[in-house]
């Protein structure tokens, strides 16, 4: 039986250098469900995503997630999100393998049973991204698409029970946005998933939608 996981986002504002960025956010999302951040250029999207995922604070109102209803420390939160996002940097010095094993060591640091599975699991998702054979090579040598669905693999890793995709679809071709499609309809059978977009495509893979212009002011 799957863990039930609730995500609650309660009265969420962000203002930035004296400017109201939104105000009073308020959802609720229990797995298995879908939403949407919609809205043009610069209205937040980004910022909610990171404010959902920890990396940066509300200026008021806050992040709540239960697991099997039990409340999760804000510290713990991490343990539950898969991310991709424009702004995460990749190591461009390392292959795509070894960009991939270093992020799972630090997954399943101490997991001895998760460990041995590392290179099955890397291998599985180079296959889904369709970049296995040419995962030995060196990270700057990709074009911008290919990097896009390396990031897509680093997003589901560690199997998240809450996956945030932060502009999915940027850079990728017809191929790979067949593979965002497949990545977010799995994970829509059995966790939660949020997707950022200005993209009308990419909106429609999720079942609700929020327009973060309806929170500015």
């Amino acid at each position: 039986m799957s863990d039930t996981i609730e995500l609650i986002c309660r009265d969420i504002g962000k203002d930035y250098e004296g400017r109201t960025i939104f105000r009073n956010i308020n959802f609720e999302l229990i797995n298995p469900s879908s939403l949407a951040i919609t809205g043009r250029n610069g209205s937040g999207k980004s910022t909610l995503i990171k404010i959902i995922a920890n990396l940066i604070r509300p200026t008021s109102g806050s992040v709540e997630i239960f697991k099997n209803k039990v409340k999760l420390e804000k510290k713990s939160h991490y343990t539950v999100f898969g991310l991709s996002a424009p702004y995460l940097n990749l190591y461009d010095e390392l292959t795509c393998r070894e960009n991939l094993e270093f992020y799972y060591s630090l997954c399943f640091s101490g997991n001895k049973e998760k460990i041995k599975q590392r290179k099955d699991t890397i291998d599985f998702l180079l296959n889904k991204v369709n970049l296995l054979n040419r995962s030995e090579e060196l990270l700057k040598s990709y074009s911008t698409g290919m990097k896009q669905r390396i990031k897509l693999c680093f997003s589901v890793l560690k199997d998240p029970p809450v996956l945030l995709l932060d502009e999915p679809g940027t850079n990728l071709d017809d191929d790979g946005m067949k593979i965002l499609k497949e990545i977010a309809e799995e994970q829509k059978r059995k966790g939660i998933l949020i997707i950022a977009t200005n993209e009308k495509d990419e909106a429609e893979l999720c079942d609700t939608k929020l327009n973060i212009e309806q929170f500015s002011t």
